[in-house]
């Protein structure tokens, strides 16, 4: 089978014609790009293209680098867990900086915190909000996956919640809040 990363829904839309000449198209399965509450571009035709020819999504950094864990956030009651020395923005101050919690923009902080209240009222962890909301939509749920990552076991486990024994389930209310704060902040780490 053959996966894209970060393709556009033009070099989806070449692929897909390439693979038909070479009578492959039934191959082309997945695409792996960006993608979680602070970054939705995929939502655009990207999504519509890879709908249509049943290319599934493989959301990487669903949880903004980290940022989206709680972990950074100190104005919010529980925040998932701590961050540690050893945390990705700790080590590395210049990884990621659309996400990093001293470099983010206004908006971006400001959209992490409201998410992060969300989970708080819905009783999850920022985590947990973060990786059912990814899972809710279609083009990850009909045929691709989430990818999620840690630095700890502890994080592991966290992040694995929402798929062990009854998945976290978001109603349309918290979808709604969601999408409320995704109109008042769209995509805020795509601009610094």
């Amino acid at each position: 089978y053959i996966g894209l990363s970060n393709e556009s829904t033009l070099g989806v839309c070449k692929w897909v014609k390439a693979c038909e000449e070479l009578g492959i198209a039934d191959k082309l399965a997945t695409i792996q790009n960006s993608y979680s509450l602070l970054d939705r571009r995929f939502d655009s035709e990207l999504a519509e293209a890879c709908d249509y020819y049943n290319i599934g999504l493989l959301p990487w950094s669903v949880l903004a680098g980290g940022l989206l864990s709680g972990k950074y956030n100190k104005n919010v009651k529980g925040n998932g867990l701590p961050s540690s020395p050893n945390s990705r923005f700790n080590l590395f101050p210049d990884y990621m900086k659309r996400w990093h919690p001293d470099s983010a923009s206004k908006e971006t902080l400001e959209a992490t915190e409201e998410y992060a209240k969300i989970a708080a009222d819905v009783g999850i962890t920022p985590s947990e909000l973060a990786i059912a909301f990814v899972r809710t939509r279609k083009f990850v749920k009909d045929h691709g996956a989430v990818i999620v990552g840690a630095t700890t076991l502890e994080q592991l486990k966290e992040n694995l919640a929402p798929f062990d024994g009854t998945p976290v389930v978001l109603d349309e209310d918290v979808l709604k809040r969601i999408d409320e704060v995704h109109m008042r902040c769209r995509d805020p780490c795509c601009s610094l």
